[in-house]
């Protein structure tokens, strides 16, 4: 990693945690994008102007990027479409599961010292952990 790396991602980190704290300040909701994007799937939610503004605000950020200068995304991807929605799938599961996903529990759950977030946290660190040493260990690595 170099320095201007480093850079990056604290800027990163910085607008992550600002984001977070504004939502959480601003309206005294966490910002857990599974929480967000299934409140806009639940049709009991009424509440759907700032979940839809904000999802919108993640993918018009995120093509944004580019035209910035920057790349979004330095790794190349293989797999194709059926692997990214398999994975997709097993993530909803996943955070539906853990009641909550890594923005919620990782971000602004540890940032309000719940135990249950540092506890799915650490659940989701070291699943993580395993499912790579699985997949070097079965396919011989090389994502």
């Amino acid at each position: 990693m170099t320095d201007i790396d480093m850079y990056y991602a604290l800027i990163g980190g910085l607008l992550i945690g600002l984001a977070a704290s504004g939502l959480l300040l601003g309206s005294g909701r966490v910002m857990g994008i599974s929480g967000i994007l299934g409140g806009l799937l639940d049709p009991k939610v009424k509440d759907t102007l700032w979940r839809t503004s904000f999802l919108l605000g993640l993918l018009v950020g995120s093509s944004l990027i580019p035209l910035m200068g920057f790349s979004a995304l330095e790794i190349p991807f293989h797999r194709g479409l059926v692997s990214a929605g398999v994975g997709g799938v097993l993530v909803g599961i996943g955070t539906t599961i853990g009641n909550g996903c890594t923005s919620g529990h990782g971000v602004c759950g540890m940032s309000r010292l719940s135990p249950r977030s540092f506890v799915a946290t650490i659940v989701f660190i070291l699943s993580g952990v395993v499912t790579v040493a699985l997949y070097n260990t079965v396919f011989g690595g090389g994502l």
